[in-house]
């Protein structure tokens, strides 16, 4: 028997309900290249209140299919596809050397849209992710080489020792690690999703054709 308070939990999820009501979205005002229409929308995101209006989550798989996701950053977007950067070792990067079919989520709430971004991974050059890297904070370059991402981690302190231990190597100049960059995913699906009133929300899909064009269609909620 489940206890009360477990009771009064569920109870409280199920209730949670919003109507959305903001926008609406059809397939006659919306682009007909989705990179263009992405970036109309990327637009509004940045005049509003977001705390990581850059945020995306990207989901990746093993070769086996089995499925993980996690929130990382948009560094760059343009008609050949959306960029992040992290370092190629991790979890994600093993996953995407061995399955390199990915897919993104942006979702804003304030707008009550999200879009989802199938496509295809690959690295970006060494000169792309080095021009980056050089931007980032002292400390975050450093960081990158300190940090064996998704490797087990004995204690904090031995992370903090891995840190000052690079602050000494590099005290000038931080060079773009070997096992560090960036990923490009190259779109071939976009959906938009613009939520309406009772649940009879607007998607509006688009798909790459062998012509390299992109074909336009409205989906049921």
């Amino acid at each position: 028997m489940k206890k009360e308070s477990e009771v009064n939990l569920f109870q409280t999820i199920s209730s949670l309900r919003r109507d959305y009501s903001r926008n609406k979205f059809d397939e006659k005002t919306a682009k007909d290249n989705p990179f263009e229409q992405f970036e109309i929308w990327f637009e509004e995101v940045l005049r509003m209140d977001f705390l990581e209006p850059n945020a995306m989550v990207l989901a990746t798989s093993t070769k086996n299919g089995i499925p993980s996701a996690r929130v990382v950053l948009l560094k760059k977007f343009d008609k050949t596809g959306f960029v992040f950067f992290t370092n190629y070792e991790s979890q994600k990067g093993r996953e995407i050397e061995e399955n390199p079919n990915a897919a993104l989520l942006f979702y804003w709430d304030k707008l009550e849209r999200q879009v989802r971004i199938n496509g295809i991974i690959t690295k970006t050059s060494w000169e792309e992710s080095n021009e980056y890297f050089q931007t980032r904070p002292y400390l975050s370059k450093i960081g990158a080489w300190a940090s064996k991402q998704s490797q087990e981690l004995k204690s904090r302190f031995t992370l903090i020792r891995s840190v000052a231990n690079y602050i000494i190597k590099y005290a000038n100049f931080v060079p773009l690690p070997p096992f560090w960059g960036g990923y490009r995913l190259v779109p071939n699906y976009f959906e938009f999703w613009q939520g309406r009133e009772s649940r009879l929300h607007d998607r509006i899909a688009y798909y790459l054709q062998e012509n390299g064009s992109w074909r336009k269609q409205r989906l049921y909620p």
